[in-house]
Parts: structure tokens; C-alpha cells; sequence
């Protein structure tokens, strides 16, 4: 049996759909498994020994519109795919799955389009996203049997880009601070990242900032003044693998790199602004993590993914979070 496992959203759903590999290689452990992603988030699976293969969808690049999607239902279709479980929910996704012809197609009941699936399953709103995810495969309550733990390879260092791996601190000896977010109301105030480097740094750690090249100009700006490390803009999603990991501790928005520190098990302090841990995305199966929010502001949360603009105009949730709280969970931390 050839299986297909769905998800191109963020990096950061990607890795909390990770432990559908292994559900799925335990309830058809004959199957070879394959999985779609982004091109960006291949990098996040492409190592695990479950996986068959991989295939990127570049939805918003080379196969975006009617013709990519139609080039990408033919390459599926050539596949030969027996059953598909696809965890994305757009219109474009219920499309591409019904003209590739796969012959078993599952989905969310929430999914647009999601007539044209053979069988829907209820999405619980209630749960963790891994199990929400989960709860594709046969309709999981909270408590079930499932493997339900994330699945992250590492590069060895010698895959990182050159230039990185001479950068590199030992590992177990930095603190890694990750300021940006794909979603600018998630995003914790630059101030107060800046005063949590001064205070890292004035403790005798070695500060590491990381983001992506759209991220660069706010790592320069935390990090401008201070002596940190400063690899925004300059490694890979291999780079954010390897930092992560070998990091002492990390200090984070709701973004890819809390899921990065859950896989992993790093102690954690991850800032929460716009959105809340109710909504399914917050720390997963990590007991050294702690969340940091403002918990006294009516107009949060506002969006459920974040936003470009505060509704409200004010950032309040970003600007009026202070860095002395952050820096309190640290102290508990580095405890």
C-alpha cells in the first residue's frame, strides 16, 4: 500500500504533523508512506527513516494556479497513491486530491470542498493541534494510544553552510533568541528582546539571534550595541534545526521555533502576544517550557493565526508585555 499524508501550511503546522508518520506506519505497517509539504518545510521530514519520500508543492511558486495545480494532480495521479489523509483544509487542496484520482481520499469535515472526499472526520477544536491532527487517522479522544510525539531530524554539522559552521558556539553553551514570526501581531516587542539579551549576556551566556532573511533587520536591531551572535538571514531551515537543538535555553514567539524547542525538549520562555495556548499551538509534551502573556488585556486574543495590524491600533499585547516578566520565567529556568 502507497499512502499519501497532506500538509502544506506553515512550518510550523509541518512539525506538529509530524507524528502522523509514525501513527500511520503503526496501523499499516506495511505501507510505504510518502508526504507533500511546502518547499520550505521538506526540510523538516525529508530525514525521517518512515518516510518513502517527500514530495514539495510549491502552491504560491511554480505550481501556483489552474495549470500548476492541474501539473501537480497529474504527477500524483502517475504515483499511484492507494489512500490520501490530507490534514490542509483549503479548497485548493479538496481539488488537487480529487483530480489526482487517488482511490481512498480523507479529510477534515471542515475542509472547503470537503464533498469531495470519500470520508471526513471531525476536526475537535478542543484539543492539542497533534491531536487534532491525529484525530484524522480514526477519530482519536483526548487520552488515545497513538504516537503522539514530534519527529525532527538533525544535519550533522557538515551539512550546515560553511560559513555557519564556523560561527557555531559549542553546543549547550547559548541562549538562542528567535524575535520574528510569520505574523506580526505574534511578534514580542524588539525592546524587550533587546533587554533580555542585555540581561543574558550580563549573566555570562552567549546570545544567538536567528531568524529568517525577512527577519534580519529586527535581529539587527535586538542585537545592535550588544556582543550576540547574530545568524539572521545567513543559515537555512537546517540552521534553525541544529540551533535549536544544541541550545541551553531559547526565548521565542508563537512561532516554528516553540515547536522546534518541543521536539527537542529545550527550556523554553515563549512569548505569547496576539494569540493564546488555548488554541492548540502552544508548548507540546515539554515540561521546561513556560508561557509568558498578557493576560489582563480584553481585545486578546484577536485573530486565532495572528494578523499583519492590530485591530486596536495600540500593539498593546507586544508593547506592554514587559521584559522584567520574561526575565523572571528565565531566573526560574536557570534555576
Amino acid at each position: 500500500m502507497r499512502i499519501l499524508l497532506l500538509q502544506t501550511s506553515f512550518l510550523g503546522d509541518t512539525i506538529l504533523s509530524t507524528p502522523l508518520i509514525a501513527a500511520l506506519k503503526e496501523i499499516h505497517p506495511e505501507a510505504e508512506i510518502w508526504m507533500m509539504t511546502t518547499p520550505a518545510a521538506a526540510a523538516l521530514v525529508r530525514r525521517d527513516p518512515l518516510l518513502a519520500g517527500v514530495i514539495p508543492y510549491a502552491k504560491r511558486g511554480a505550481e501556483k494556479g489552474l495549470p500548476g495545480l492541474w501539473r501537480m494532480a497529474r504527477k500524483l495521479r502517475s504515483q499511484r497513491f492507494d489512500r490520501v489523509y490530507s490534514l490542509h483544509r483549503s479548497a485548493r487542496t479538496s481539488l488537487l486530491l480529487f483530480l489526482s484520482g487517488i482511490p481512498l481520499r480523507i479529510g477534515f469535515k471542515q475542509a472547503r470542498l470537503a464533498f469531495l472526499y470519500h470520508e471526513t472526520r471531525p476536526r475537535p477544536q478542543a484539543l492539542h493541534d497533534v491531536h487534532r491532527n491525529l484525530a484524522l487517522l480514526d477519530g482519536i479522544k483526548p487520552g488515545a494510544t497513538l504516537p503522539d510525539r514530534l519527529r525532527l531530524f538533525l544535519p550533522q554539522r557538515d551539512e550546515l553552510p560553511e560559513k555557519i559552521g564556523r560561527l557555531l558556539p559549542r553546543p549547550g553553551s547559548y541562549a538562542l533568541l528567535v524575535p520574528g514570526s510569520a505574523w506580526e501581531t505574534k511578534r514580542w516587542s524588539q525592546e524587550g528582546f533587546r533587554e533580555v539579551a542585555k540581561w543574558l549576556v550580563g549573566r555570562g551566556l552567549t546570545v544567538v539571534l536567528n531568524g529568517s532573511p525577512e527577519e534580519a533587520a529586527i535581529c539587527a536591531r535586538v542585537g545592535e550595541g550588544i556582543e550576540v551572535l547574530n545568524l539572521a538571514g545567513k543559515g537555512n531551515l537546517d540552521t534553525a534545526l541544529y540551533l535549536a537543538r544544541h541550545a541551553r535555553l531559547i526565548v521565542c514567539n508563537d512561532s516554528m521555533t516553540l515547536h522546534l524547542a518541543s521536539a527537542f525538549k529545550i527550556p523554553t520562555v515563549a512569548v505569547f502576544c496576539a494569540t493564546v495556548p488555548a488554541f492548540g499551538f502552544g508548548p507540546w509534551q515539554n515540561p521546561k517550557a513556560l508561557v509568558v502573556e498578557n493576560q489582563k488585556l480584553p481585545c486578546r486574543p484577536c485573530a486565532r493565526h495572528g494578523g499583519r495590524r492590530c485591530p486596536e491600533k495600540t500593539w498593546a499585547c507586544s508593547r506592554e508585555l514587559p521584559a522584567a516578566t520574561v526575565i523572571a520565567a528565565l531566573e526560574k529556568l536557570l534555576a
